[in-house]
């Protein structure tokens, strides 16, 4: 099971009311919240391996240098050229604290957390889904992700509609059935619609349902592009007009959108642990932050 744990946070933070405090009345709804989640994915889904997969650039460089717009709406402070670290994210402020002792507590449980320079966690998250030998399964609140989906694999896609008490199961039936695509076709589904929440513009024009169907008719977006520049297919004039201006955006879309699957991450051990890695750190960190009932369920969930 691989985490992606900055979306999980960020569910957990909206989710569980800010009145959860520390006894020094920090709010730690994200942390308690994430501890919650992962307790209840242990106890539903008894991953053998688990992996809370991490930002460790959540804007890299070298997507921004494709398409400049890539998440551009979502930086607070840019960094210093040529700083090796990332641009601010724009996060709320009661947020942003909580994510080191997130970190700190993932540590001292023994839960395996990997993150890679100048990458984001679903490129860690392709990364070890294409270095797996069995089944995984994919926590994730973002749909980017569903170009994983493999059931040949048995990659499948778990995707939180309440809590992750409620979780839409994706797989290639499923995503047939909702998009008229499998898992590779995805990604050329989301970058010819593109995505606000992303910054990517997309192909003016061309929505969801109309990439649907020219994936459906011509297999993917080579096979448009082949469409578009011949006169004898079926692409309308209006269609063909918009895939030739968007030329440009489209040859390096794929490489943004795509995840990257050859990440250098550090080889660590992924089992899921029966008992804390540092027991007496994480008593402390539950004393010093107030993680008592939430910190209990998950510790009584690993064990069984």
């Amino acid at each position: 099971m691989l985490l992606d744990t900055a979306s999980l946070y960020f569910r957990a933070y909206f989710g569980v009311p800010e009145s959860v405090k520390a006894p020094d009345g920090t709010p730690v709804n994200a942390v308690r919240g994430l501890l919650d989640f992962i307790a209840r994915l242990v106890q539903d889904h008894h991953p053998d391996d688990l992996v809370a997969c991490m930002d460790f650039d959540w804007r890299p460089q070298w997507r921004v240098d494709l398409i400049p717009s890539y998440k551009a709406h979502r930086v607070a402070e840019e960094a210093p050229a040529g700083s090796p670290e990332p641009d601010e994210e724009e996060i709320p402020d009661t947020l942003s604290p909580q994510v080191p002792v997130i970190e700190d507590v993932l540590d001292a449980l023994g839960i395996a957390r990997i993150g890679a320079a100048g990458y984001e966690a679903d490129d860690v998250i392709g990364t070890l889904t294409a270095q797996a030998t069995g089944p995984v399964d994919i926590v994730t609140g973002d749909r980017d992700l569903f170009q994983l989906v493999d059931d040949r694999r048995g990659i499948r896609i778990l995707y939180p509609l309440k809590g992750v008490g409620t979780l839409q199961i994706t797989d290639e039936a499923l995503l047939h059935e909702k998009y008229g695509v499998d898992g590779p076709g995805y990604a050329d589904l989301a970058l010819l619609r593109g995505d606000p929440s992303d910054g990517l513009p997309g192909v003016p024009g061309i929505g969801e349902k109309t990439a649907a169907k020219l994936l459906a008719t011509y297999g993917d977006l080579a096979g448009i592009m082949a469409a578009a520049d011949d006169p004898a297919s079926k692409v309308t004039p209006a269609q063909r007009k918009r895939l030739v201006e968007a030329r440009p955006y489209l040859a390096v879309a794929p490489k943004v959108v795509k995840v990257a699957t050859d990440v250098p991450v550090p080889a660590v051990d992924h089992t899921l642990p029966a008992d804390p890695a540092d027991p007496e750190r994480l008593e402390a960190l539950a004393a010093q932050w107030g993680l008592g009932g939430a910190l209990h369920r998950l510790l009584v969930t690993l064990r069984r």
